[in-house]
């Protein structure tokens, strides 16, 4: 069944990167947390939130700086995408779909005089249709943004509370947590309107123990930094069983079936190269789930249990592992994101039981400071993912015994699946305050991983923004 849910945070995350290229690097303190009021995009794990962001209406009447003074932070970000293929794909279509996201981070310490302690609630709205569907691709899954968030007014993406000790240096997270916005996350990657390096990466956020926005999981997170540049994170979350956390509306906690546990842990490193405070974050990190899951091909003989007839045999754990980084080249400005960035990383994942073996990725984002428009940007990335070889076996065995496909995490298959390629190319041209259009072209190399379809060439555009 394809997970439907799994998309991320495009508009708050392009908020965010509005405030990292007009930010400078000294407005952080030692530990990666902004001066309170001036900003988020922390150069380290702690999740990023829009307090202190620009906003279209600037200060609400007054409102925001009353808010903000009692330590309230209240956002509404708006995501409207436009998709369409040229050419190429299942079949012709284009697609109009959208998002509205409201968000509020309360700094007790502020309201209340609690020391150290945050909470934070973001729900999310939307409207339209997935692409993928009509376009033969689940796999790369080029929009952002897709579907009713569960056909309710206001669907939980997360709720949890946040504590500081030792001077901020180590961070408690509990509550509903979406576990991606924490672990193998990077905010620059949605400035590309290909999910599938959006916030964190496929494999990993489509399995049921590292399911990202906005599905969420029952969890806590430990943060700890141990240097000013480097920090290491472990979590803990409860894994459902069922396709939707939380349910269609994210709201249904009390699941059935809550047992097992995915548990996860990253390490990192920001380093700021030479007199240009050349800003970079390497992570590297593993999660493993214990809960047992059903292999892709074998039966309990190792054969194919289609061909058999039994039960697939079931396999203890899932894991997932990965590598991210990105490192600004060359400095265009005095911004945090201000000048000319390379992105990468790569992710694996237990191919037996997740149908996407591994996954890699390369790209360049440049500020438009060069040109005279700061708050501009523009992107080129290159990413290739392959399937994993227990799912060919499958496939290949439906194709001979004349059966349908199976569906996996990745959606309804056409075909038998290797390998997709995705090249893509944007440009972001800010508009007005807080608000940005953007012109996308993706070229989709085997879509949905499969011959079945021609290559698809597909052109897109967003208007974003923040209330």
């Amino acid at each position: 069944m394809a997970l439907l849910a799994a998309t991320q945070m495009p508009s708050i995350a392009r908020a965010q990167s509005e405030t990292a290229r007009t930010l400078d690097t000294d407005q952080y303190t030692a530990i990666g947390f902004p001066i309170a009021g001036q900003g988020a995009v922390p150069i380290g794990p702690l999740v990023p939130s829009l307090y202190g962001n620009p906003h279209l209406f600037g200060d609400w009447g007054g409102a925001q700086s009353w808010m903000q003074k009692r330590g309230i932070f209240l956002n509404i970000a708006l995501n409207e995408e436009y998709m369409g293929n040229v050419t190429g794909g299942r079949t012709r279509d284009n697609v109009l779909a959208g998002q509205v996201a409201a968000e509020l981070d309360i700094d007790w310490q502020k309201l209340a005089g609690f020391q150290g302690f945050w909470t934070h609630l973001l729900v999310v709205n939307g409207h339209g249709r997935n692409f993928s569907s009509t376009l033969g691709d689940y796999v790369s899954n080029p929009e952002q943004i897709y579907g009713s968030r569960g056909n309710v007014v206001a669907h939980l993406v997360s709720m949890y509370a946040d504590k500081t000790f030792l001077n901020d240096r180590v961070i408690l997270s509990a509550g509903v947590i979406p576990t991606g916005t924490f672990f193998d996350f990077d905010a620059l990657a949605c400035n590309f309107m290909n999910v599938s390096v959006c916030g964190n990466f496929a494999p990993g956020k489509y399995a049921p123990g590292g399911r990202d926005w906005p599905s969420a999981n029952i969890g806590a997170v430990l943060r700890v930094r141990p240097t000013e540049r480097t920090y290491i994170m472990g979590g803990l979350f409860a894994v459902s069983p069922h396709a939707f956390n939380g349910g269609v509306s994210g709201w249904a906690l009390a699941q059935d079936g809550l047992g097992k546990l995915s548990s996860q842990f990253e390490t990192g490193w920001d380093p700021a190269f030479g007199k240009d405070k050349l800003l970079g974050h390497y992570k590297i990190g593993f999660y493993y789930d214990n809960s047992r899951y059903p292999n892709l091909y074998e039966d309990r003989y190792g054969g194919s249990y289609q061909a058999s007839g039994l039960a697939a045999r079931k396999e203890s754990g899932m894991w997932s592992s990965w590598f991210m980084f990105d490192q600004m080249l060359v400095r265009s400005g005095k911004g945090i994101a201000d000048g000319l960035i390379v992105i990468g990383g790569v992710g694996y994942a237990q191919g037996n039981v997740v149908a996407m073996r591994d996954h890699e990725w390369i790209g360049l984002l440049q500020s438009g400071s060069p040109w005279h428009r700061p708050l501009d940007e523009v992107g080129i990335m290159f990413q290739h993912m392959n399937m994993s070889r227990s799912i060919r076996l499958q496939q290949q065995s439906s194709v001979a015994l004349g059966l349908p496909f199976v569906s996996n995490q990745w959606g309804n298959v056409y075909g038998v699946q290797n390998w997709e390629q995705v090249y893509e190319a944007f440009y972001s041209l800010h508009v007005l305050p807080a608000t940005s259009l953007q012109f996308d072209f993706q070229y989709l190399q085997h879509p949905g991983a499969t011959t079945t379809f021609k290559d698809a060439a597909i052109l897109g555009g967003q208007l974003t923004t923040n209330f």
